[in-house]
């Protein structure tokens, strides 16, 4: 592989993970009321945290679209390896 093709995908997959980030601290602001801080605690104290990280990685599909559309494929590639994390992370949570 070359080191190029890495790059790209250690790009999308760094862009998948702010992206779902974003979404997950997107989701806490809007539909809860508590803080953020506070809030990611307790979800992970009630072991729902993974549920907010599903909810956040919805996010995901609109970074995977723009590179699609502009033919930047290695970088989708990366966004669906960080989506790929982010369900291996809700799954040791949710197995916890």
């Amino acid at each position: 592989m070359n080191i190029n093709v890495k790059k790209e995908i250690a790009i999308g997959a760094i862009i998948g993970l702010i992206a779902n980030a974003l979404g997950m601290f997107f989701f806490i602001a809007v539909f809860v009321e508590e803080d953020f801080e506070r809030t990611v605690s307790t979800a992970y104290q009630t072991g729902i945290l993974g549920k907010f990280m599903a909810l956040g990685a919805v996010l995901n599909f609109a970074p995977f679209y723009l590179f699609l559309r502009r033919n930047l494929i290695y970088r989708a590639r990366g966004v669906v390896v960080a989506t790929v994390l982010v369900a291996i992370a809700t799954l040791v949570l949710y197995l916890q």
